[in-house]
Formats: C-alpha cells, structure tokens, sequence
C-alpha cells in the first residue's frame, strides 16, 4: 500500500490548533514556520493570504503574551517592596553604557 501525496495547499498540521491555546513558545515556532513559508514563495496566492493572516494573529498572541509577563513582573517586584522605575533605553544609549 502506498502512502498519499501529502497536498502542498493543505493547512500544516499547526494550522487545526486554536492560537488562542498556543503557549508563547509554540506560536513564536509557528510563527517562524509561517514567515519561512511565506519567504520561500511558490504558493498560490489563497495560500500565501490564509498563511498571512495566521501569521498576524500569531504575532498578536505572541505580543498579548509577551505584555501580560510584563506586567505580572512589574507586579511581583511591587509586591517586593522594590521600586520600580521604566526606563525609555535606546540602541544608542546602551552603546553609551559599554
């Protein structure tokens, strides 16, 4: 018996989980995945559009993710009693800095 030819189109086996449910890790790999498809081109174009869009949403996960440990940090070093002071670094400055 032979195996059938996996269809180029099909969405990847990622695309069935809900990205609502992907932990950070899992949506940055995917989201990896996605943008290296999208690079490598060769697609039809409903493809790349359904890719792209998985895409953003993934990248909004990955971002919601990456505000809420934010704040959970900001929280736990309020509770330690430190302060806690934000500061705007850019590139440059912390050139300056070493």
């Amino acid at each position: 018996m032979t195996q059938p030819t996996p269809d180029p189109d099909a969405p990847g086996p990622d695309a069935a989980q809900p990205i609502d449910l992907l932990s950070f890790d899992e949506a940055l790999a995917e989201l990896q995945r996605v943008v290296g498809e999208l690079e490598a081109g060769g697609m039809p174009l409903e493809r790349s559009i359904a890719l792209y869009e998985r895409g953003v949403a993934l990248h909004e996960r990955c971002a919601r993710l990456l505000s809420d440990a934010e704040l959970r940090i900001k929280q736990l070093v309020s509770r330690a009693g430190g302060a806690l002071e934000a500061l705007d670094v850019t590139p440059d400055d912390a050139r300056e800095a070493e």
